[in-house]
């Protein structure tokens, strides 16, 4: 790999010192390096890129941050699938496994060839309304339609693969990928599923009807979501980061999207033992 994206969470206050790191270490040894403009911009650097331009120059992607940072560079990177290094400069993350310790062993590995990357699926979502498409988004973690902050319960009519599934009342409907969820699906009482099952969950959030629970659909299935008519204040989210509001009749349309999100794994650990850390799985 002879050229290297380098993307860095905004205003963290190590971020700027070690993308300086990561940035002479790559230089160091040849590689040609891409900075996104507020990093290039905090480093002094003569060149920076457009976000959307990296990852067409780029032959591996380097995040400084945490999963949130991670996630906004991944709907940038899906469609080319570069492969992304995530180093969590806090705490171990779900998605940013390797530790800043850790970052210039891995890549001495990743440079060497001797690395294993997780395919993440990634969602397409298609906002529809009076049959016309108005958005599109790429989404890694989940799609969320939800209620304003003073808004009554939102009816959802749900249809999988044609076929009708149910009309949900509830705050809000989540859509997730085995990436999120453990994420806001998690908290909402979905299940957690391994990153390698090609499955998309469907989670109601705190629904109306006690018999409505989280309902597990293969990963080819087509998800088409419409919002019933109403006055109310209706979101809808992608990945908690972009989105848009919704009106009644809005059509919220879901599918595998064609590309994917390649994550290096970390030598150290693997993802139960993520699962172990993160949760707390087995302290008292």
């Amino acid at each position: 790999m002879k050229r290297v994206g380098i993307y860095a969470k905004k205003h963290h206050p190590n971020a700027v010192s070690f993308g300086r790191e990561v940035m002479e270490w790559l230089t160091g040894r040849g590689v040609e390096v891409f900075l996104e403009e507020d990093l290039a911009s905090a480093l002094e650097a003569t060149r920076h890129y457009v976000d959307n331009d990296i990852p067409d120059q780029a032959e591996l992607i380097v995040v400084l941050g945490g999963d949130g940072t991670l996630i906004s560079v991944a709907r940038h990177v899906g469609h080319r699938m570069t492969p992304i290094l995530g180093v969590n400069l806090g705490s171990l993350g779900f998605l940013t496994e390797i530790t800043r310790e850790e970052t210039f062993s891995t890549l001495e590995r990743v440079f060497a060839g001797n690395y294993q990357t997780s395919r993440r699926l990634m969602l397409e979502a298609v906002v529809r309304r009076q049959d016309v498409e108005i958005a599109r988004y790429s989404v890694l973690n989940d799609a969320v339609i939800n209620k304003g902050a003073l808004a009554r319960i939102i009816d959802m009519a749900a249809w999988v693969d044609g076929a009708y599934l149910t009309t949900f009342k509830a705050d809000g409907l989540i859509i997730t990928t085995p990436t999120g969820s453990t994420a806001y699906n998690l908290a909402a009482g979905g299940p957690i599923v391994h990153p390698d099952i090609d499955c998309m969950a469907i989670t109601p959030i705190c629904p109306h009807m006690l018999t409505n629970r989280p309902l597990i659909v293969g990963g080819s299935s087509e998800i088409r979501i419409e919002v019933k008519f109403q006055d109310e204040d209706v979101v809808f989210t992608a990945d908690g980061q972009v989105g848009m509001p919704l009106q009644g009749g809005d059509v919220v349309e879901l599918r595998k999207a064609p590309c994917a999100t390649l994550l290096i794994r970390s030598p150290s650990k693997d993802y139960y033992e993520v699962l172990r850390t993160k949760l707390r799985w087995g302290e008292r």
